[in-house]
Parts: C-alpha cells; sequence; structure tokens
C-alpha cells in the first residue's frame, strides 16, 4: 500500500497522545434548555481529547468540513507540537506561496483524524469535505488511520452547477466527501435509503402489494453483444386451456405468471423467451407457445409489511439542495440578509450525510462547525421524524462561536423568518468552553488541580450534566434527581469523611454521594445515614 510522507509527520504521529486532558466548562449565557447536544469553543484537538473519557467509541456519524489549504482560507497552525521546526510555523498565516503548506495542513489534520477514530462506534462513520486541493493526501492518509479496507466512497458532490469560472481550463462544478467506515465489514455502519426521490422515477402503478413501477432487465452479458436482449416482458399471461401466453390479462389468458426464486420468493427472469417457454411448459405439463415478450420486474416502493423499501444511496449527488448557494441563502435568511460566511454547506447535504451515517438516537459530531449547519441539520431531522439525536459540535475561533455557530442554534429552536420551522425546532444545546488541565497526558491529576475543575469532572462521571459552577457551596457541588453530591478537597491525599462533616452536611435531604480520600464511618453507619462513600479520582479511568 502507498504510504504518505510529509515534512513532521514524525513528530505529529503521536501528539493526541501528548495532550493533556482538559475540563469543559458550561456557559450558561450562551446556552438554551438542559439538552445533552453540546457546542464546545476552543482548539478541536484539545477538545476531542476532552471528550475522550466519555464518549470512546460511542459517535455514530462525524462530518467535517476542515480547511481546504486553498491558500485563500488564513487558516493559522497553532499546534505545539515539540519540533523546532514546527514551532516555526506557529501564528503564521497559511498561503498560497508557502512552500510548505501541504505539510502544514497534513501536520494539522492527522492527529485530529486519529482522534476522531477512536471517538467513533465500532459500526461508525466519518463524511469528510474536501477539494482537489487535498483529496490525495487526504485518501491516502485516511487509508493510513482506518485501513484501506475501510474505504466506503468517494462521493462527488456538485455544489455550484454554473461551475468556477475563475477557474483557468475547465469550469470546476464539484467537490468530494471520503467516506471511511470504522469498520466496514459492519452492515450497520451505512444504511440504506428509501426509494424516494428524483433519481428513482415515478411510482404510478399498484397492486395487492402496493406501489410500484416496472424495471425492464437488462443484459450485459457479452455473449449478446452488450445488448438487451430482445422481446423480454413480464408478467406473462397464460390460456389454462391452449396454454398459450399472451402479453395482457383478458378472459381467456388469466393464469399471471411471475419469476420465483429458489425459495419461491418473488424475483425477476435472466432466460430468454425459449427457456421461458419450456419453464412453464414443464410447470404446467404441456407445450407453451413461445410468442413474443419481454421481462420487467416489479419494484414496489413498501415491502410486504408496509416498510419503505430500501436502496444503496449512490455515490454521485446532483440534487439542487445540495449546492453551497442553497446553504448561504438559509445562512442570508437567519442573519437578517447577510451571510457571516462565503460557503456554507447545504443543510440538506449534512442531512443526506447524517441519514446514511447514523440512527434517529444517534450522536452525530462536527469537530469543525463553522457557522453550525451540522448541528442545524440534527435538529431538523429529529423535529421532522420525532427522533432523538445528539450533536457535538467544536468550533475554534470565540468571535464565529459566539455570534455566528451559538446564534444560528439559537435562531433554529427558536424560529426565524423563512426557516423550515417557523416556531423553531425546539430542543435545546450546551455552549461548554475549555477550561484548566485536570489530569495529564498520562492520566494523572494535575498536581495544582482547582476544586471547580474537579468538581466539574466528578460530577458529569456521576452524572453525564455539566456542572453549574454557580451552585457550588463549599463542599456541595450538586444534586441530580435524589441525590445530592459533594467534594471534601484541600489538596490530594488530606481529606477526610467524618462524623463531623456528616453533621455539617445533614440539612440535605435524600443520598448524599460524598467523594473523598477517606472515610472514618463504618458501613452501617453509612447505610443508616443514606451516605454513599468514593474515593476522590486522581486518576482518569482508561478509555
Amino acid at each position: 500500500m502507498p504510504q504518505l510522507t510529509w515534512i513532521g509527520k514524525d513528530k505529529v504521529e503521536n501528539h493526541d497522545k501528548d495532550l493533556p486532558f482538559r475540563v469543559l466548562k458550561p456557559n450558561k449565557k450562551l446556552s438554551v434548555g438542559e439538552d445533552d447536544n453540546l457546542l464546545i469553543q476552543g482548539d478541536n484537538l484539545e477538545a476531542l481529547k476532552a471528550l475522550m473519557p466519555f464518549y470512546y467509541n460511542k459517535i455514530k456519524c462525524i462530518y467535517i468540513d476542515p480547511p481546504y489549504n486553498t491558500g485563500n482560507e488564513k487558516w493559522v497552525y497553532n499546534d505545539k507540537v515539540n519540533s523546532a521546526r514546527i514551532k516555526k510555523w506557529l501564528h503564521s498565516v497559511v498561503g498560497t506561496e508557502d512552500l510548505e503548506r501541504h505539510d502544514k495542513w497534513l501536520c494539522m489534520i492527522y492527529p485530529r483524524i486519529k482522534l476522531l477514530r477512536d471517538l467513533l462506534k465500532e459500526d461508525g462513520a466519518i463524511f469528510v469535505s474536501i477539494d482537489d486541493n487535498e483529496v490525495d493526501n487526504l485518501r491516502l492518509l485516511m487509508d493510513e488511520v482506518f485501513g484501506s479496507k475501510n474505504f466506503v466512497a468517494m462521493i462527488i458532490v456538485q455544489i455550484n452547477p454554473r461551475g468556477r469560472t475563475l477557474d483557468r481550463f475547465l469550469a470546476k462544478t464539484h467537490e468530494y466527501i471520503l467516506l471511511y467506515a470504522k469498520n466496514a465489514e459492519l452492515d450497520s455502519c451505512i444504511n440504506l435509503i428509501p426509494k424516494v426521490g428524483h433519481s428513482l422515477g415515478t411510482y404510478n402503478k399498484k397492486d395487492d402489494k402496493g406501489i410500484y413501477r416496472t424495471l425492464e432487465l437488462r443484459n450485459r452479458n457479452p455473449v449478446f453483444n452488450r445488448k438487451n436482449r430482445p422481446n423480454l416482458y413480464y408478467p406473462i399471461f397464460v390460456n389454462p386451456v391452449d396454454f398459450k401466453i399472451s402479453l395482457t390479462k383478458d378472459t381467456k389468458h388469466t393464469i399471471e405468471v411471475f419469476p420465483l426464486n429458489s425459495t419461491g420468493v418473488e424475483g425477476c427472469w435472466t432466460w430468454g423467451k425459449d427457456k421461458v417457454a419450456q419453464e412453464i411448459g414443464t410447470l404446467l405439463g404441456k407445450k407453451v407457445s413461445t410468442g413474443v415478450w419481454r421481462i420487467y420486474r416489479k419494484d414496489y416502493l413498501y415491502d410486504d409489511q408496509g416498510n419503505e423499501s430500501l436502496t444503496k444511496a449512490k455515490a454521485l449527488w446532483t440534487e439542487s439542495e445540495f449546492n453551497n448557494e442553497n446553504g448561504k441563502e438559509i445562512v442570508r435568511k437567519i442573519f437578517g440578509g447577510n451571510s457571516p460566511f462565503d460557503y456554507p454547506k447545504s443543510v440538506d447535504l449534512i442531512k443526506h450525510c447524517i441519514k446514511l451515517g447514523s440512527g434517529s438516537s444517534d450522536i452525530i459530531m462536527d469537530s469543525f462547525a463553522g457557522s453550525g449547519t451540522t448541528g442545524h441539520a440534527v435538529l431538523e431531522l429529529n423535529k421532522e421524524d420525532g427522533g432523538k439525536r445528539k450533536f457535538i459540535l467544536v468550533e475554534l475561533e470565540e468571535e464565529i462561536a459566539k455570534k455566528t455557530t451559538a446564534v444560528r442554534l439559537q435562531k433554529v429552536i427558536k424560529g426565524y423568518n423563512g426557516a423550515m420551522y417557523p416556531n423553531g425546532t425546539g430542543q435545546g444545546f450546551q455552549y461548554l468552553d475549555l477550561n484548566g488541565e485536570l489530569f495529564d497526558r498520562t492520566g494523572i491529576i494535575n498536581n495544582v488541580v482547582n476544586y471547580e475543575d474537579l468538581a466539574s469532572y466528578i460530577y458529569f462521571t456521576e452524572t453525564k450534566s455539566y456542572l453549574d459552577l454557580g451552585i457550588i457551596r463549599n463542599s456541595y457541588i450538586g444534586s441530580f434527581g435524589s441525590n445530592n453530591y459533594f467534594l471534601l478537597f484541600n489538596g490530594i491525599g488530606k481529606n477526610v469523611l467524618d462524623e463531623r462533616f456528616l453533621k455539617s452536611i445533614s440539612r440535605y435531604e435524600g443520598k448524599k454521594v460524598v467523594f473523598a480520600d477517606k472515610c472514618l464511618l463504618d458501613d452501617d453507619y453509612c447505610e443508616k445515614h443514606n451516605i454513599v462513600f468514593k474515593q476522590i479520582p486522581y486518576e482518569l479511568k482508561k478509555y
């Protein structure tokens, strides 16, 4: 298999392992409701590492739209890698004249792809938008991280039907989405889609099994000179008296004959007319006239149980709603006529990816959130089908996260003029900032850890909810359901749960879960007073 090399590769191959584990701190002013949807502001590499203890192997579908490295995006390399050469790259804009721009881009994307793979479920899938500038490099990089056997498709997406007129020779109309599965051997990694849509024709016929269309069977076998077999038809109708065949059902030709496979289920014929006549004659016990017919099969819109019939998605996406103009128009409506992004992705494009890569209760991630199209798509899909999907978005730029991504999500949730759902989709999200370094790269707690960071980690570990730091009172860090949570922490190894402390929290009703280093109370005493003692986690649970 071809190996991709670039300047700095040996320095970033394990950079994801060198990062400390940071804490995620909620910002209530920018959040909406109490939903588990997340918008994280901060470096996406650090954010992915912070999420790892809680979401390792739990994300079903990832969509990312990283910088295409065109030289005009003004993206900056910011990863603090232990390399003298790479340190010289820090804080400098990557432009068209930069001879190392491809090396910088690969150094940026490689550790992020590694962490994204670790976050994916075993039957998860990742969709990566890209264009001609880095598609070849990205394909080799993805092969290395995911394994070439887990490559699913290079999807071609028509994003500009008119073509880019500034291109020198050909006006390009498309971009790509590289689709990889974590384990392509699992059928559940990519979904089939319902047999509806522009490319599937019109279903306007009906029988006792439901709505269907007829598709003529074709034969491309070289023996037949790559031509369709002539004069094939189905269904055919047989006269039970003289066993002659008709193309139409009438008062004489009343026996309708369909092709059945070896299990007796309706399938399709691939025989010529003489072979079909011979087989029908054998079945009926009498020689059958060969006649003239063509073979068709019925393509049903619904199966025998009334479920939509499914088919494979195509790798060429040309529908008009997928183009960038559609995405820009939606963003303009949200922001009152102005689009803070030149080429935001289409909501329908992301919806299509989500439908292919996840179910109605899965977690969807986008670590290059931008204007928030992925969150928008999840909110609308849940509104459409009653789903319970959750999204996790990460946006590096604070100004964009606060004034664009968060505002867009707020308006989709509450409604805006021209929206698909003018009254809003409902639901909500938590806005989170990256806070202090709780655990080091090895998973051992930071020697100078502060109380709030440790309390936040413990509360989320226990409840899967983010702690409102405003409610902390001395050792009390919050409640969830009927449980009250307490943290005794005044330096590592110095925290003791005893009767004196128990008296100080006696006013709290319900179960009291207390984190400390030691407990001087016996089990019977703790049970009598509804106390649960837990050891302070000085070491991160390995994911």
